[in-house]
């Protein structure tokens, strides 16, 4: 029995496959290659056409920014999840509408769980823990209250949580 290779087929089989493959993109949490990635707790650079007038942030909450000479922007992130920010000029015209995607460095975290409560260090080269949102409340709150005596100590004139 002879078999032929149409070219048709195999065409149809690529279409057919690569339907498949991109469907399994649809909904997922991928970043876009437009998207500005942020890591949790650091800050990125963002370069703006022209000077900023005014910053709209989506959620902030999960990101933060502060304007640098005009048309810099430092955005900050605070938690993981996705938003946006709107730069605005002084005609209130969108200078840019960027997505900002924060998520975590893993290959310098460790998680550990024991039974329902979750702990996170962050290995770079020894471990320390670390503060995360969703880590166990008693670990959290201990080692914030730690960074905050740290902060207090090393500079008297940093306002603490409570004033």
């Amino acid at each position: 029995m002879t078999r032929f290779f149409r070219p048709v087929h195999a065409a149809h089989y690529l279409v057919a496959a690569a339907t498949v493959i991109g469907a399994g993109c649809i909904g997922s949490n991928n970043a876009a290659a437009a998207d500005l990635m942020v890591r949790y707790d650091q800050s990125q650079l963002l370069r703006l056409p022209r000077p900023v007038s005014e910053v709209i942030i989506g959620n902030p909450s999960i990101a933060d920014v502060s304007v640098q000479g005009g048309n810099l922007l430092v955005v900050t992130g605070k938690a993981f999840g996705i938003t946006n920010i709107i730069a605005l000029d002084a005609d209130r015209n969108v200078i840019q509408d960027q997505r900002v995607v924060v998520d975590q460095d893993d290959r310098r975290t460790v998680v550990v769980y024991r039974g329902e409560k979750r702990q996170t260090y962050t290995c770079a080269p020894n471990c320390s823990p670390a503060i995360i949102v969703g880590d166990d409340i008693t670990s959290f709150d201990a080692l914030n209250k730690a960074v905050q005596a740290k902060r207090t100590t090393s500079n008297p004139n940093t306002p603490t949580q409570n004033e």
